[in-house]
């Protein structure tokens, strides 16, 4: 089970948001460099980070501070946030970045999500937000009609290497993620599924790690670890348990 510590960086610092609410936000003393810094140190091996400005824009905002964290540390990092241009997809991978997070853009367009694929393969991941057991886009502002796992069997042959399950509900709330929903996805996705969004102790890891399901490949944290009810060593001694 891999672990993905989170950074979501707005304004060139660390912050998190409740259920994807820029106005419910908190920023962290941290900055993302340093908070990268924090997780090597600790052995982690994977990374989860998201542009928030870019969500907003639709351009690569913080880029240059991603490529530092990629050329300092010998980090896997996953980014999203806004990507919505083959450019600037490439622009992450010309960064060193291991896998580019689509959304949106992707979901509204198949095609889209079909030729980045193509063009980067094993190099895509796609980020699918449940609210109530229905996808939602655009900074889960829109709700669409679209049931997760129909919508999943419509892209599940264009060739994404994984798959991010949120629930949005579930997203900066600290009460744990949904397990159940996400082994439904992970029982018919193609590709391997990284549970998000509700992880609230060291219990939870403990306990995707019994869900025993091998198309999970991993777990996000994230605002656990910065309001400290995960302590990092103790979530370091998962990586190997």
């Amino acid at each position: 089970m891999k672990i993905f510590p989170a950074i979501d960086i707005k304004d060139k610092k660390c912050v998190r948001l409740v259920k994807g609410n820029f106005d419910n936000k908190t920023e962290y003393e941290m900055s993302p460099l340093e908070q990268a810094r924090k997780y090597k140190d600790h052995g982690f091996k994977n990374l989860h980070i998201v542009d928030l400005d870019g969500a907003l824009t639709g351009e690569t905002v913080n880029l240059d501070i991603i490529h530092e964290i990629v050329k300092n540390f010998d980090l896997k990092i996953e980014v999203g946030g806004g990507v919505r241009s083959i450019e600037s997809i490439k622009k992450y991978i010309e960064a060193g970045v291991e896998k580019v997070i689509l959304g949106s853009a992707a979901i509204k367009d198949k095609n889209f999500l079909r030729e980045a694929c193509q063009k980067f393969p094993n190099q895509i991941a796609l980020g699918l937000d449940a609210k109530d057991g229905y996808l939602s886009v655009s900074g889960w502002k829109e709700n669409s009609n679209k049931l997760i796992l129909d919508f999943l069997k419509e892209v599940n042959d264009l060739g994404a290497s994984r798959l991010i399950y949120t629930d949005i509900n579930q997203d900066g709330m600290k009460q744990g993620p949904n397990f159940e929903e996400t082994s439904k996805v992970a029982d018919i996705s193609n590709c391997p599924v990284i549970i998000s969004g509700g992880v609230s102790s060291i219990n939870d890891i403990k306990k995707a790690k019994e869900l025993n399901n091998k198309n999970i490949e991993g777990i996000i944290v994230g605002k656990a670890i910065y309001d400290g009810d995960i302590n990092l060593n103790e979530l370091a001694r998962e990586l190997n348990a």
